[in-house]
């Protein structure tokens, strides 16, 4: 599944009233490691239709970094069923990011 823009606009329905959990990447164009983890997550993203993953530009959404206390980026946030069930922050293996959709 493709990876979706998340705005404050269309943050309710694409993620809080998601059927699916949803891993929402906080990131940011000038970050590094932001860009070192993208790749990443949009593999997750391809292999794993049992969710759904989206992204967040945390210099154009700055409220909805401020809602989840997004303090440094990459932030990637786990919601299930419109709350936070886990959160990494940092660039962070693929395999902690499975674990932590999994668990």
């Amino acid at each position: 599944m493709a990876v979706i823009t998340i705005t404050e606009s269309n943050f309710e329905q694409e993620v809080l009233k998601s059927d699916k959990p949803v891993l929402v990447d906080f990131w940011a164009s000038w970050c590094g490691p932001c860009k070192m983890l993208s790749p990443v997550v949009d593999e997750i993203a391809e292999a794993t239709p049992s969710i759904k993953v989206g992204k967040v530009n945390v210099d154009e959404e700055g409220g909805l970094a401020q809602q989840f206390k997004v303090m440094s980026i990459p932030t990637l946030i786990f919601f299930k069923d419109g709350k936070v069930a886990n959160q990494t922050i940092g660039v962070q293996p693929k395999a902690v990011i499975e674990q932590m959709i999994n668990s």
